[in-house]
C-alpha cells in the first residue's frame, strides 16, 4: 500500500488527489489550512486534515516522514511553499515533490534540497491554462462573464455578416445605371437596382421609382429612405455596447463577492492566514481580469463594425449625389428632345 500526502488542496491539488485515488493500493492524506477546502475534499480522499504546514510540530504529529511521498502543490504563496519544503527536509521525508511558480521559486527549492520539482503552468498549453484560471476564478461568476462574451460575439458576427453582404462595388453600379439611363432604359436601370443587394442599390431603386417626379421630391425620397437604411445598418449595435459595459461590471461583482468570501474564511478560521486571504483575493482579481479581457475583445469587434457602417454610409451618400446628377441629366435630355 502506497501512502501519499498532498499539501495544498487547490485546483492542482484536487486534480492530483483524484488521479491518485483512481489507482489501486493507494492511500492519500490531504492537508490544507483552509477548513472549507478540507470539507470539500474529505469524501474523495482517504483522510483530510486541517493544519498549518509551516508548523514543524503539526507535521511531526501526523508522522509525515512515514509517507512514501509528500507532494507540495502550493504555488501562489511562495513563502509557505518554501517553509513547508524546508520542514519536510528537516523531518527526513523520503520523497518530496514540490510545485514552483517561477525560476526564483525553483532555485530556492533546489537549494533546500528538493529534487523533484514541477511546474504545471509551464507544461500546459494556453487553452488548459485559461481553463485552470477559469475554474480558480469561481466557475459561477466566470460563467456569467463567459455568457456575456458568447452572446456579445454572436451579435458581432451577425452584424459583420450583414454588413459584408451589404457592401458592393458602388462605383460600378452607378456607371451601369448611368449607361442605362443615358439610353433611356429606365426599367432596366430599376431591374438592375432591384436585383443588386445592399442599401446603395435600394436607395437608387427608390430614387428611380420617382424619376418622373420633380428633383425636389426625388431628393426627399432618397434622403428619407437613406435614413431608414442607415438605421438598419446599426441595428443590434446597442446590444454589443451593453455587453461591453456588462463584462467588466460582472468581473467587478466577482471581485466584491471574492473579498466577502475572503473575510468569511478569515472569520471562520479565526486568524489572518496568507493562504486564506490569497484564495479570496484570487477569485476577486481573476474575475475582474477576465471581465476586462471580454470587454476589450468585444470593443475591437464593435470598432470594426462601426468602421464598416461608416464606409457603407459614405458609399450611400456618394451614390445619392451621383444618382441625383444622373436623374437631372436624364430629365434635361428628355426636355431637350
Amino acid at each position: 500500500m502506497l501512502q501519499y500526502a498532498v499539501i495544498g488542496v487547490g485546483t492542482l491539488g484536487k486534480a492530483l488527489i483524484n488521479r491518485l485515488m483512481g489507482k489501486p493500493s493507494v492511500e492519500v492524506l490531504a492537508i490544507d489550512s483552509d477548513i472549507n477546502e478540507i470539507e470539500a475534499i474529505k469524501n474523495n480522499v482517504t483522510q483530510a486534515i486541517r493544519l498549518d504546514s509551516t508548523q514543524k510540530e503539526a507535521l511531526e504529529s501526523i508522522e509525515i516522514n512515514k509517507f512514501d511521498a509528500v507532494i507540495v502543490t502550493i504555488g501562489e504563496d511562495m513563502m509557505t511553499s518554501i517553509l513547508t519544503s524546508l520542514i519536510l527536509k528537516e523531518l527526513n521525508v523520503k520523497n518530496i515533490i514540490a510545485r514552483y511558480s517561477d525560476e526564483k521559486h525553483k532555485a530556492i527549492l533546489s537549494m533546500i534540497g528538493v529534487t523533484h520539482l514541477v511546474s504545471p503552468e509551464e507544461s500546459m498549453g494556453i487553452h488548459q491554462a485559461l481553463k485552470t484560471k477559469f475554474v480558480e476564478g469561481n466557475a459561477g461568476f466566470m460563467s456569467l462573464v463567459a455568457i456575456a462574451l458568447v452572446v456579445g460575439l454572436a451579435f458581432c458576427i451577425e452584424r459583420i455578416l450583414y454588413l459584408s453582404l451589404s457592401e458592393i462595388n458602388a462605383k460600378q453600379l452607378m456607371l451601369d445605371i448611368d449607361s442605362r439611363m443615358a439610353e433611356g432604359k429606365v426599367e432596366e436601370a430599376k431591374d438592375l437596382c432591384r436585383n443588386t443587394r445592399g442599401p446603395v442599390a435600394s436607395i437608387c431603386y427608390q430614387g428611380l421609382m420617382h424619376v418622373d417626379d420633380s428633383l425636389e421630391n426625388v431628393e426627399r425620397s432618397v434622403a428619407s429612405y437613406g435614413t431608414v437604411q442607415a438605421a438598419n445598418l446599426s441595428k443590434g449595435c446597442s446590444w454589443i455596447t451593453l455587453f461591453i459595459a456588462m463584462a467588466p461590471s460582472l468581473g467587478f461583482l466577482g471581485t466584491v463577492i471574492g473579498m466577502v468570501m475572503a473575510f468569511d474564511q478569515i472569520q471562520q478560521a479565526g486568524d489572518i492566514s496568507p493562504t486564506i486571504v490569497a484564495s479570496g483575493m484570487k477569485v476577486a482579481l481573476i474575475t475582474t481580469i477576465f471581465g476586462i479581457i471580454v470587454a476589450l475583445i468585444l470593443q475591437v469587434f464593435y470598432n470594426y463594425i462601426l468602421s464598416k457602417i461608416e464606409h457603407i454610409i459614405s458609399q450611400m451618400e456618394e451614390s445619392s449625389i451621383t444618382l441625383m446628377d444622373i436623374i437631372a441629366k436624364y430629365k434635361h435630355e428628355n426636355q431637350a428632345s
